[in-house]
């Protein structure tokens, strides 16, 4: 088979409808768009999520909690980095391993999990509780 022999499979393409070609066609004169109105229109389109001047979803759902659009922090907790590393461990290691997405951004990491190696953690922030945990680990938390 050749490029120029592809052909889409049986059944795949369907001639299109052509709309307002007389009465007999079924759908002539008005095309299927009624009589007058908005719909009627050639520039009738509504935006998305319109309900006809109901109170649309988004709306009407009750919103919830915080979701900052300029999150600036990635945070990685110690249980995930005792689990893939062994010595010491950067943001660029973190990336690798899919701990975070973005190397620029700035790296909080977290206590949850247990720290069972002595590892040299590099990042922008610590909490307290993982501060503790890697210096009880015998291990060092570096502030980039």
């Amino acid at each position: 088979m050749k490029l120029n022999e592809l052909r889409p499979a049986k059944g795949a393409m369907r001639k299109r409808f052509k709309v307002g070609r007389g009465p007999s066609s079924g759908l002539g004169k008005t095309s299927g768009r009624g009589q007058k109105g908005a719909g009627a229109r050639k520039s009738s389109g509504q935006r998305g999520g319109f309900e006809g001047g109901q109170n649309p979803l988004q709306r009407r759902v009750p919103k919830r909690g915080f979701n900052s659009h300029f999150a600036e922090v990635e945070i990685v907790n110690l249980g995930a980095l005792d689990k893939r590393f062994t010595d010491t461990v950067s943001p660029e290691d973190m990336v690798h391993a899919g701990l975070i997405s973005n190397k620029n951004l700035e790296v909080k990491v977290l206590a949850k999990g247990k720290l069972t190696k002595a590892l040299v953690i590099k990042a922008h922030r610590f909490s307290e509780a993982a501060k503790a945990a890697i210096e009880a680990a015998g291990g060092k938390a570096e502030v980039i």
